[in-house]
């Protein structure tokens, strides 16, 4: 690894490119009638709690509990696949934001060994500015998208533009802990309370061993999983803790009356809010896999371990 770059606002696991004006942007598809690409399941209306009453990092805005009235709504069983993705580039022509810039985020240890000198992202080295790498090639040139795993180096506005292609959109906050709690109320994980270790309990993809440098892969996985593995939750969704993290609709804020998070936030004007976690989360370092734990990212930013998936309102 040789260099180092800036990205000013180091999220810990979702380095940030934060300089939008260097790409053009692309107008997205128009829109169209509604039909449903991937799998969905039917997600109850009522009241959704938002947040936890047991916050495990309170400077990330995970409590109070809320309560939020929410309409009944369909939400698609997976994160969109890189096969689905790609019936989207080839129906519409979109070109991603990473295509644009030429370059993207990814983690050190799954840059290819051929590429050559990267930079670092200061304070979070293992972050790399690798060129070439894009959803196709989702760690650099000579990686491959495997059809059947989730999308990821897509950024906020790539999400929007397939969300519109198929007349859906992306959940707000209140819909995806809803429909991530599959109906069991104010619970850590989707499966419930039994929290994930290195060696017995592996319910969902993360990292087990030593963030950054070991990764023991007790689940199976050193980089994304199959978009439908693991054991869906009651409403029937896949990964909705662990494997990408996900876009949502929302603006990433933290209502608090600490400094040091109002100086955090300045950083941060602009960011959207993504949830879940990802494989690069550990309870040691960025204990963000469960439901109320969150996080935010500019809206241009791209890494290997970003996806996101869709909703669509009820007739």
């Amino acid at each position: 690894m040789a260099g180092e770059m800036d990205t000013g606002q180091k999220g810990c696991c979702t380095p940030a490119r934060d300089d939008a004006a260097a790409a053009r942007r692309s107008p997205g598809p128009a829109p169209v009638a509604p039909f449903q690409p991937l799998p969905t399941s039917d997600i109850p209306g009522g009241t959704a709690l938002v947040g936890t009453a047991n916050p495990k990092i309170p400077d990330d805005g995970e409590s109070p509990v809320r309560r939020k009235k929410i309409k009944h709504f369909r939400i698609s069983t997976t994160t969109v696949t890189n096969a689905v993705f790609q019936q989207f580039v080839a129906d519409t022509g979109y070109v991603t934001e990473a295509e644009r810039f030429g370059w993207s985020f990814v983690f050190y240890s799954d840059v290819p060994p051929d590429h050559g000198a990267t930079q670092g992202v200061v304070g979070i080295e293992w972050w790399r500015k690798v060129e070439g790498a894009t959803w196709r090639a989702p760690n650099g040139p000579g990686t491959k998208a495997l059809s059947d795993h989730p999308v990821v180096q897509v950024s906020w506005h790539d999400a929007q533009a397939f969300a519109t292609w198929c007349g859906g959109r992306l959940p707000s906050e209140a819909e995806w802990e809803h429909a991530a709690r599959g109906g069991q109320g104010d619970v850590p994980f989707p499966w419930g309370d039994a929290e994930p270790d290195d060696h017995d309990h592996t319910p969902c993809n993360i990292w087990q061993g030593a963030f950054p440098t070991q990764n023991i892969c007790t689940d199976g996985f050193a980089q994304t999983a199959p978009a439908q593995s693991f054991r869906p939750n009651g409403f029937g969704l896949y990964h909705m803790s662990g494997n990408v993290w996900e876009w949502t609709a929302d603006a990433f804020r933290v209502k608090s009356l600490k400094k040091t998070v109002a100086r955090k936030m300045v950083g941060m004007r602009g960011y959207k809010l993504l949830k879940g976690g990802s494989f690069l989360c550990h309870k040691s370092y960025c204990y963000r896999y469960r439901i109320a734990a969150r996080t935010g990212n500019s809206p241009d930013s791209t890494t290997p371990h970003q996806g996101f998936r869709v909703v669509w309102d009820a007739a």
